[in-house]
């Protein structure tokens, strides 16, 4: 589920690197992704190494010419690490800074003084759903992670008990409500009303993040029963510091890039003229990269200065931040290839020519189409704009609020049953600890369970409107 831009996407329109027919390349798509799981499951081979060589395979059995495979893996790999990587990278500085200061203890202290046990789980999918309205899902990740680790050690709860509620809220707001690029390109490709779809976006999002987050992750803390992995948890500083932060500085630090990236959409909203001045200024603010280096330079100050760390030892808290991460860098880059080695194969094409002759409700077919093209390609945001495009003339006809739930029902498919072609799958399975069982049948079930959970909702509401 990868939070990808409308640039992104352009970058993906790329001729197909195979000529294949569909029966071909659909054995070929199941045959990457075999290798994939059995080179990891069975031969316990890294993922990275395991995804460049079920791209090699795929491409391969498509009868695609090894070179344009390479290309299109070393593509995509390059621009999701340039998309998600400096993220990433930025995230860790700040999730540092947040434990050696102390900040991210004193927020742990104050939720968990301030909220019980049985609270906890619907505290986080509150926190994640706020955070991560104007978020791309990696950013919102990055940024939730120190907290969610902490409060699961400190709290001595089950990871799955607390990550499970605030993935919820992250993946609802990133499939359903824009403004997230996937929804809004489907509210612009169905010429929907952006105010409605905005509006019952958050009627059909609230039931889904209480169903998916904390209902299920009751299920989910009984089947995957781990804690929090030590290498991941933000680390006490080994020295005892004389202060720390106060937890208004630190919270509001945290908000920083939400609050900018909400300042952007709104301004896109209400403006919606790229060349007035305003909207240049906080296109440049609001914009993922700048967020998070404004939080992480202000944090230096609110957060390292009122611990009272000195230039050096701020350096240092830098250096140590970005370590731990390589790996993860470059297991979402690898699953980045694998995705665009599908896009460039041609699986987006081969699901919509099957689909042209199903006669089926337009909420049901756009839901579909975007299910098939989210398990085929991995993401979110292609699987939305792909499948809103084949239905849109559908919504020629409809109502305001059909044409907002035909976006909707787009967005729910495009979440289902994330799996090894998804960077988002590996991001979860890296920051979380687990293994790619452990993985599926949390994270994997969770996306499930929103995505018809959400269908349900929606096709209620047709009823209704």
């Amino acid at each position: 589920m990868t939070g990808l831009s409308v640039e992104t996407l352009a970058a993906d329109a790329v001729e197909p690197i195979t000529s294949a027919g569909n029966a071909q390349l659909g054995i070929a798509v199941l045959a990457g992704i075999a290798v994939i799981v059995l080179l990891i499951t069975k031969l316990k081979m890294h993922a990275f190494l395991a995804l460049t060589i079920g791209s090699l395979a795929l491409g391969s059995f498509a009868g695609a010419p090894p070179a344009k495979t390479i290309a299109g893996f070393t593509a995509g790999l390059g621009s999701t690490v340039a998309g998600v990587g400096v993220l990433i990278a930025l995230g860790a500085i700040l999730g540092k800074l947040l434990a050696d200061s102390g900040g991210a203890d004193q927020i742990v202290d104050t939720i968990l003084a301030r909220t019980g046990k049985r609270a906890m789980p619907w505290a986080m999918v509150l926190i994640a759903s706020i955070i991560g309205l104007p978020l791309f899902f990696e950013v919102g990740i990055v940024l939730l992670i120190p907290v969610v680790l902490l409060v699961a050690k400190r709290g001595n709860y089950s990871l799955m008990r607390i990550g499970i509620p605030a993935l919820a809220g992250l993946s609802v707001m990133h499939g359903l409500i824009p403004p997230h690029p996937g929804p809004l390109v489907a509210i612009d490709a169905l010429d929907a009303n952006l105010g409605v779809t905005l509006a019952l976006g958050v009627v059909v999002a609230i039931p889904t993040v209480i169903l998916a987050g904390p209902v299920f992750s009751r299920y989910a803390a009984r089947w995957v029963d781990i804690q929090a992995p030590e290498k991941m948890i933000p680390q006490r500083p080994s020295e005892d510091l004389d202060r720390r932060p106060g937890f208004g500085a630190t919270f509001a630090t945290i908000l920083l890039p939400v609050a900018l990236m909400l300042i952007k959409a709104l301004v896109d909203i209400v403006v919606d003229d790229p060349e007035q001045g305003l909207q240049k200024v906080t296109d440049v603010i609001g914009s993922p990269l700048i967020a998070l280096l404004a939080a992480v330079l202000v944090g230096m100050f609110t957060l390292g200065r009122a611990a009272g760390f000195t230039r050096a030892r701020l350096s240092t808290t830098v250096e140590k931040s970005l370590a731990p991460i390589a790996g993860v860098l470059l297991i979402v880059g690898a699953g980045g290839g694998f995705k665009q080695t599908l896009i460039d194969a041609g699986v987006g094409e081969m699901i919509l020519d099957f689909s042209e002759n199903w006669s089926i409700p337009a909420l049901l077919l756009g839901w579909l189409i975007a299910v098939a093209i989210r398990l085929a390609t991995g993401s979110a945001t292609v699987a939305t704009i792909s499948a809103a495009g084949l239905v849109a003339p559908l919504a020629a006809d409809m109502s305001t609020s059909h044409a907002a739930l035909l976006v909707l029902a787009v967005g729910a498919g495009s979440l289902f049953f994330s799996h090894v072609n998804d960077a988002g799958f590996w991001l979860v399975k890296e920051y979380f600890g687990m293994d790619v069982g452990q993985t599926v049948k949390t994270w994997s079930v969770m996306e499930t369970i929103i995505s018809v959970v959400s269908l349900v909702f929606i096709l209620l509401l047709s009823l209704v409107l």
